[in-house]
């Protein structure tokens, strides 16, 4: 216990009013939230412009990619978004919206092939109060889940645990989605 308050853990002094929960720090965050690093555009813009190895682009269609998300809920959390800067689901043309059902789908058997997903959340969070972290330009969001994955470490720790790097994971799923894409499946 804290010299300075006996009903606060040791470490965790100054970080509040006392409550029994260990506090994990991750100011690394900050940049993020902070928007430090940005160029001022958007950073579906932008991505578009790297080599996908830079870009975390797993694959490349005529009017939108796979990413994987910088900041991902559970391994192999792939977003796919339109190169055309839109806001809304019904802002797409009619090939955009096919072309995103498409990648969808690659998406969906490119990581049951690579991970053995049992199952997926797939979804779009339109609009700041929807959800979006960047709402003005749409990406679908394709998680995939396994029996089991959701363990006291997001429950009770709000810490996510990732078993493989961002680089390492591209690489496993651009595989994937190569393999996949040839098999005509």
């Amino acid at each position: 216990m804290s010299a300075e308050d006996p009903h606060e853990p040791d470490g965790q002094e100054g970080v509040g009013i006392a409550d029994a929960f260990a506090r994990l720090y991750t100011p690394h965050r900050m940049a993020y939230i902070k928007g430090e690093g940005k160029t001022g555009g958007c950073p579906f813009c932008d991505i578009p412009s790297l080599s996908d190895e830079q870009g975390l682009v797993v694959a490349r269609g005529r009017s939108a990619y796979a990413v994987l998300n910088l900041y991902p809920y559970n391994a192999g959390h792939l977003m796919l978004v339109p190169y055309r800067h839109v806001a809304g689901y019904d802002e797409l043309t009619d090939d955009e919206a096919a072309e995103i059902a498409a990648l969808t789908q690659r998406a969906l058997r490119a990581l049951r092939h690579a991970t053995g997903a049992q199952g997926f959340n797939v979804g779009m969070n339109l609009g700041v109060v929807g959800g979006a972290g960047i709402a003005a330009h749409l990406h679908q969001h394709v998680v995939p889940r396994w029996g089991g994955d959701t363990n006291f470490m997001p429950v009770v720790g709000h810490t996510r645990v990732l078993p493989q790097l961002l680089p390492d994971t591209r690489a496993l799923l651009a595989t994937a989605w190569a393999e996949v894409s040839s098999a005509g499946s």
